[in-house]
């Protein structure tokens, strides 16, 4: 059985799919980018504050399902440019303990919705 997660605290879908779907123990979260969530514009002052907003609406998707980024086991990320891998991953793991981080890729795209530069997924159980 699986339950619809979505909030109005992260951007609404830009498609036909939802934020996330509670599976069981298991949240899957579609993938997010840097859309403010209150003003509904993309953020487009650059890779860390892109970032920072995704981390953002990553969080409210996770709580609207209980769950924090302590559940997280598996993350993509997905990057226009790997030269901003290090920008990035800064602001990425400031919300892990790197002990317990979760699996992870990242991979370098030729393209994201609406051209921002990162967009993030993420695996969770409870």
């Amino acid at each position: 059985m699986k339950k619809i997660i979505n909030t109005d605290k992260a951007p609404a879908p830009l498609g036909p799919y939802n934020q996330a779907i509670l599976a069981g123990n298991t949240l899957f979260v579609s993938g997010q980018i840097a859309i403010d969530p209150k003003t509904n514009q993309l953020i487009s002052t650059g890779v860390e504050d892109e970032a920072k907003q995704v981390m953002h609406n990553l969080k409210a998707v996770l709580e609207a399902a209980g769950m924090t980024f302590d559940n997280v086991v598996k993350s993509s990320i997905f990057l226009n440019d790997m030269n901003d891998f290090a920008k990035i991953n800064t602001i990425y793991g400031a919300h892990f303990d790197e002990a317990t981080a979760p699996a992870r890729e990242t991979v370098e795209v030729s393209t994201l919705p609406k051209n921002v530069n990162v967009e993030i997924s993420m695996i969770a159980v409870k």
